[in-house]
């Protein structure tokens, strides 16, 4: 029982006597809550429900509470409780002396088992000095009026010092720009790009119009070195504005017609060292100044009398001069044309006669013939190689019966040789200059000869000139027999080649088509037509008995070295410097097959001459190639020259091939079967 007195004897109903130490929190003496200021109702606990009775003095009522937990528990939520009013530091009790707090509780029927409590006396609090932190009641009394204002003012003052100087700080204001323009005028050097003076450093929306800008306020001032940039800038303005109306008009580009408007407008029509181009640019920008100051009629009315002009001399000048079409040739060019009308006629009715037979006849075997041929030229190999000359060899021929052989040099000297042993027969000096190719004729055996000095000489076998060809602008390039023998074809850089009559020696065509220099020269084997090719890239058919180019064969896109008719007379192959050889169809006007035949330019290309079984082309590099003009696939390689193939050509029947080169060397191709029967006829 606890005394009305309230000491801090108690009693449980077991009889037990109950301690005020007891209550306190662990590690804190008995004495140190005897002077606390707030001294709490003692709790009798114990595991069973317990009733605790709260007495005021004068009532005894029993007031029920909640079962609570055992002794410790309860300490130690009263120390966590201490523990954080003494961290918070605030505890008001200075400020009145006493405090005089009475609890009464209604009491109620206690059952048996629980703990009865006595009545308890007001308490009264000391006012002490804070030295040790008080004993915090129960729960229940802790919530109370008197507690809960001191928690209110003590959360505020923790957390409202670190954010209240944030919005003491005043808010940052921009600084107005209008005074700027106060400010005494510094002298800056005038802008290129527009020439204005600006009068404030503002960049809001009413400042940004520039007639704004300027006239807004009398304080703005223009210098005299900002009036001079503006008058500058339009003069600029007025001057381009004047070249675009002046680039807009018509101006004349005849030197002539320039001069005459000019006078018309009473302009002088030159000045002191006044270039054409200058004269017409006068003219335009005079033009332009009239068309800007509104004197059209002016202008209009020079126009019309110049027009009237022209139209009076264009009359005259066609009344009184007469272009001719075509220029007219020479009785010895007419003559020609119509022999070789007469030869080509003939030889192309044969032509076509003998290919409709081979075609009709059921006793030729086409295919059979051609696979012998093949075959032969698949077993071609070096027969024989001879030291030519002893400079760089540029040309060689064959003559029609295959037994002698004609090679020239860079050194200016032609030689026969005999076949098919190649020993020299004679040498062919008379050229001041290197030799660049050689023909025998298809008739008889005369020799021509082409060089860089611009003729073109004609020789016998045993060495003597017979005819001496000039005429040509420029060094030659190759050299052509007609088939009848009579003509001679010559190719130059001049960019011409001419045809030249054997008997007389006379230039009877002068032929021009090539933008650039003229390489390359081969006859139909009927005689009517002739092909030319050049370092344009360009290939050109030409009808000898009219003398019109009926046929440009464009497709190489570099210069053509090689050209050569095929004894069909339908097909032309072209060789050139894009590694190339072209098969063209003159039926068809386009090209049939592209052979990509070396890898290095081609020198020359030709037909084998009997049927045109198969074609050879040379190259630099350093090879010459068989190929079938049935499928033109390769048939065989001729490897053997140390350099560049210039020139190479087929005896009729296609048993030999002979090929030169800048080695020096002349090389002999030939079957094995020929040699076989070279064989047997020696032994």
């Amino acid at each position: 029982m606890i005394t009305e007195g309230g000491g801090l004897g108690g009693r449980i109903d077991g009889g037990d006597s109950l301690n005020s130490s007891f209550l306190g929190p662990p590690g804190i003496h008995r004495s140190s809550l005897s002077c606390c200021s707030l001294r709490p109702p003692p709790l009798i606990v114990d595991h069973s429900p317990v009733t605790v009775r709260l007495h005021a003095g004068h009532s005894g009522e029993e007031a029920p509470i909640f079962p609570r937990p055992k002794c410790y528990f309860v300490t130690l939520l009263a120390s966590l409780i201490f523990g954080f009013f003494i961290g918070s530091g605030v505890m008001d009790v200075d400020e009145e002396n006493s405090v005089s707090t009475s609890v009464t509780e209604p009491s109620a029927a206690v059952t048996d088992g629980q703990t009865r409590v006595a009545s308890i006396d007001p308490v009264l609090i000391q006012p002490v000095p804070i030295i040790t932190p008080p004993v915090v009641p129960p729960i229940g009394p802790i919530v109370t009026p008197p507690i809960v204002p001191p928690i209110a003012t003590i959360i505020t003052p923790l957390v409202v010092p670190p954010i209240a100087p944030i919005p003491a700080v005043p808010p940052s204001i921009p600084r107005p720009l209008a005074p700027l323009p106060v400010r005494p005028p510094l002298p800056r050097p005038p802008q290129a790009q527009n020439g204005e003076v600006r009068g404030s450093d503002s960049d809001s929306d009413q400042d940004d119009s520039g007639p704004n800008r300027i006239n807004a306020g009398s304080d703005y001032e223009v210098s005299e070195h900002s009036r001079q940039v503006r008058e500058r800038q339009e003069k600029a303005m007025q001057e381009l504005l004047m070249k675009r109306r002046a680039a807009a008009l018509a101006v004349p580009t005849n030197d002539m017609s320039v001069r005459a408007r000019l006078r018309r407008l009473g302009e002088p029509i030159t000045l002191f060292g006044e270039r054409e181009m200058e004269r017409r640019d006068r003219l335009r920008m005079l033009m332009a100044k009239l068309d800007a100051e509104g004197q059209l009629e002016r202008l209009m009315k020079a126009h019309e009398d110049e027009e009237a002009a022209a139209s009076v001399t264009k009359e005259e000048d066609e009344e009184d001069i007469r272009y001719p079409f075509y220029t007219e040739g020479s009785k010895a060019l007419l003559k020609a044309r119509l022999e070789i009308a007469k030869y080509s006629i003939p030889r192309a009715a044969l032509r076509l006669q003998h290919a409709r037979r081979k075609r009709d006849d059921p006793d030729e075997d086409l295919d059979a013939e051609i696979d012998w041929a093949l075959k032969q030229a698949g077993s071609l190999v070096l027969d024989c190689s001879e030291i030519g000359d002893d400079r760089p060899l540029s040309g060689c021929s064959l003559s029609h019966d295959g037994k002698m052989l004609a090679t020239c040099a860079i050194s200016g000297v032609a030689k026969l040789w005999s076949m098919p042993q190649v020993k020299k027969v004679s040498n062919l000096k008379g050229h001041t200059d290197r030799a660049t190719d050689v023909a025998f004729s298809p008739t008889d055996n005369c020799i021509a000869t082409a060089s860089a000095d611009r003729t073109a000489r004609l020789w016998n076998t045993e060495g003597s000139l017979l005819k001496k060809f000039e005429g040509h602008l420029d060094r030659l390039a190759r050299i052509a027999f007609h088939p009848s023998g009579k003509y001679l074809g010559t190719t130059s850089y001049d960019k011409t080649w001419r045809l030249w009559d054997i008997d007389t020696g006379e230039e009877l065509l002068l032929q021009e088509g090539h933008s650039r220099s003229v390489y390359g020269l081969s006859f139909h084997h009927d005689g009517s037509l002739a092909a030319s090719c050049g370092l344009d890239a360009l290939a050109r058919v030409w009808d000898l008995r009219s003398g019109r180019s009926i046929l440009a064969l464009e497709g190489h896109v570099k210069p053509v070295l090689g050209i050569s008719f095929s004894p069909n007379g339908y097909h032309l192959a072209t060789g050139g410097e894009d590694n190339t050889c072209r098969i063209w169809d003159l039926r068809k006007r386009k090209s049939l097959y592209i052979i990509p035949a070396h890898s290095n330019s081609l020198s020359q290309v030709k037909f084998e001459p009997q049927d045109g079984y198969f074609l050879v082309t040379a190259s630099f590099d350093t090879t010459a190639k068989v190929w079938s003009s049935r499928d033109f696939k390769p048939v065989k390689t001729l490897s053997g020259h140390e350099a560049r193939v210039t020139s190479l050509d087929v005896v009729g029947d296609g048993q030999y091939i002979a090929t030169v080169s800048h080695d020096r060397t002349i090389k002999i191709w030939s079957s094995r079967d020929s040699i076989r029967e070279a064989a047997m006829e020696i032994d």
